[in-house]
């Protein structure tokens, strides 16, 4: 079975928008996917169907084995602590050190301080912060930010990571090492990431497998894909 398979998926919004139409999409463990398009195309939405944020119209949304589609409000909970999500717009709580952003997740569950520091310490490694661990996010560069949202989204171990424009508010240089980070959980960590990106830089550089999205229909679908010049925004 495919870790995601998406069957015949339609989301239609109250206002009357289609976001995807009879979309079929299937992406397996451990892979690098870039959902690309211009705006309005689909990508937030299908991201957000992934993890629950929204629920399709009509279809089936595999995420492991789970048809997210069908899960019970009071479940969503449990799908997301097996997911990693990281946003263009940080997310971080600004009072909490570090140190207990990147715990958040783990103390929200219910462990105790023994179980969770080797975790954040792990994850603030892997995203080469564990030096900033009492420092407060007012106190980091926007591309330090990021690299705390990863490692929080990291913390838990999730087999899925979904990024949303993570390199939206980062220059060019700071993006490139934002990309190596999540390069090397992909091919260290066996993490399926799946990335929302406007970026054409990276989307060429990468050469990962390129999903192009337009009206909510799946138009292209490349392994080392790359931007192609129709697919301006």
């Amino acid at each position: 079975m495919k870790f995601i398979k998406i069957e015949d998926c339609y989301k239609v919004y109250k206002n009357g928008v289609t976001a995807t139409a009879g979309l079929n999409l299937e992406i397996d463990k451990g892979e690098f996917v870039f959902i690309i398009g211009s705006t309005g195309c689909g990508k937030s939405t299908l991201i957000k169907m992934l993890y629950r944020e929204e629920k399709p119209t009509k279809g089936k949304i595999i995420v492991g084995g789970v048809n997210v589609a069908k899960l019970r409000n009071s479940k969503v909970y449990k799908l997301r602590r097996k997911l990693g999500i990281v946003f263009q717009d940080f997310k971080l709580l600004p009072k909490l050190s570090v140190y207990e952003n990147v715990a958040f997740p783990l103390t929200s569950m219910g462990l105790k301080k023994s179980q969770i520091r080797p975790r954040v310490i792990k994850a603030l490694e892997l995203v080469g912060l564990k030096n900033k661990i009492r420092s407060y996010p007012n106190e980091l560069s926007a591309g330090m930010q990021q690299r705390v949202c990863i490692a929080r989204a990291m913390v838990n171990e999730p087999k899925l990571l979904i990024c949303d424009e993570p390199t939206g508010n980062l220059d060019p240089e700071t993006s490139k090492e934002i990309m190596e980070v999540l390069d090397a959980i992909n091919k260290d960590l066996g993490t399926t990431i799946v990335m929302v990106t406007h970026d054409k830089d990276i989307v060429n550089r990468m050469k990962k497998r390129v999903i192009l999205l337009d009206n909510g229909v799946l138009v292209s679908d490349e392994l080392k894909g790359k931007y192609k010049a129709h697919e301006s925004i």
